[in-house]
């Protein structure tokens, strides 16, 4: 069932009057009570017209005053993102201005938001507009320079090396610039096979950082990608804004890639290079900076290869001479020779241990053929072939009973046995 724009018993209490404007804004909303074009508007201008008198600093983009007109429309930018507002002035107010406000002019303004409830469009209504000067802008950089520092942005700790051969390298730059034909021509002079993931963007004025911001979430996003460069010419202090913006440079310190600001001359020095990874004076310094050059390398190639064929053959020669001195030394110019010479001192030895022995053996052979005839002589046998004789008493078991000494051991009738040199015979003592 299609919905009703107004309820029908409301829509007539409102034809009749008896809603009034107040009960009419305050009143709830439903999908079968919605409310009017003229409450939305109402409402969004009621919320506007509560903030009152208004400071606003931004960048001005578009300048509109027609001859004649009493009213200039202008468009206020916020130089760190994609939002516009506009702005509406006596022409009186514009034309006092000096110097004249020109398209990217910072300028603080002062008015009061107004929504038009007709045309439901926002404006701000200016009475008063300041132009930032040089010495504004300077000062505010300064202030931010000493607010990212105690931050720790530019700590050079939290700054990363560059790879030594990128993958691929992302550039950030104007299209068709000097700076970019200065980064291209001289990475690739340097290594013919860079690779570039290039993004064009502008470089100055009010919409280059918001350009800026997405460009460079997108290639830190790139795995592909090793080193980021963000190039740009020289300029005035003015153009070179966009560099020292707050939003871009916080944006940069956050970077997983490594970033290389390359941004005016030598004596150019926007925030950014302090938070950058590495400064380059030149978009040229940077060409050269992100990759190596191929004949220097190749020359250090040789070198290197030179100088480990020379440490090669050093080591080569002296080993060389080392075993050329343990080959000329005796027991390995001839290895038979001292075995041969051990052999026949064995040989010697052995004969020397055997005459030794042959001479022992013989000299204890006549000790003991002297000891044997010294026992001989000595013995009993020698003693009874001369005629003596060995008298023993025999007991009467038949047993030997010692050797009879005196007369007085041999009474009458005791056994004796008389041994003499070839036998023994037995006696007995008489009575």
């Amino acid at each position: 069932m299609p919905l009703r724009s107004r309820h029908p018993h409301r829509q007539a209490e409102w034809a009749r009057g008896t809603i009034t404007e107040e009960e009419e804004l305050t009143s709830p909303t439903s999908a079968e009570e919605p409310w009017p074009v003229r409450t939305v508007a109402r409402k969004i201008a009621d919320w506007i017209n509560r903030l009152g008198q208004i400071w606003v600093e931004g960048q001005i983009t578009q300048i509109s005053m027609r001859r004649g007109a009493q009213t200039a429309f202008l468009t206020l930018r916020d130089p760190s993102a994609d939002v516009s507002l506009t702005l509406t002035c006596s022409s009186s107010l514009l034309r006092k201005m000096d110097p004249p406000l020109t398209d990217g002019s910072r300028v603080v303004v002062h008015g009061k938001p107004t929504f038009f409830v007709g045309r439901g469009t926002l404006s701000l209504r200016v009475d008063e507009i300041r132009a930032i000067g040089i010495g504004e802008l300077l000062a505010r950089i300064e202030r931010l320079r000493q607010l990212l520092k105690a931050e720790g942005l530019f700590d050079p700790a939290r700054k990363r090396p560059l790879p030594f051969l990128p993958n691929r390298v992302g550039l950030i730059t104007g299209r068709a610039s000097a700076a970019e034909h200065d980064v291209l021509t001289n990475a690739e002079l340097r290594w013919p096979a860079v690779q570039f993931e290039v993004r064009n963007v502008a470089v100055q004025g009010t919409s280059s950082v918001p350009q800026i911001l997405p460009a460079l979430e997108e290639l830190d996003r790139m795995p592909e990608v090793d080193v980021i460069v963000l190039a740009r010419g020289g300029g005035s202090v003015e153009d070179l804004l966009p560099f020292s913006d707050e939003a871009l440079c916080r944006a940069v310190a956050a970077c997983r890639t490594p970033v290389v600001s390359a941004i005016g001359h030598e004596p150019d020095s926007p925030l950014l290079d302090h938070v950058a990874d590495v400064r380059c004076s030149t978009p040229t310094g940077a060409g050269k900076r992100v990759v190596p050059d191929v004949a220097e390398e190749g020359q250090r190639i040789r070198q290197l290869r030179d100088r480990a064929r020379r440490a090669l053959h050093g080591w080569v020669d002296r080993e060389r001479r080392l075993l050329d001195q343990l080959r000329s030394r005796p027991v390995l110019a001839d290895p038979h020779g001292p075995l041969q010479q051990r052999a026949e001192q064995v040989v010697m030895l052995r004969e020397r241990f055997r005459r030794a022995m042959s001479a022992v053996l013989t000299a204890e052979g006549h000790a003991l053929s002297a000891t044997r005839s010294r026992l001989t002589t000595l013995g009993p046998a020698a003693t009874l072939a001369r005629g003596y004789a060995i008298v023993q008493r025999i007991e009467e078991t038949d047993e030997v009973d010692g050797v009879l000494r005196s007369v007085d051991d041999a009474p009458a009738g005791t056994r004796l046995r008389v041994r003499v040199a070839d036998g023994a015979v037995h006696a007995v003592v008489p009575d």
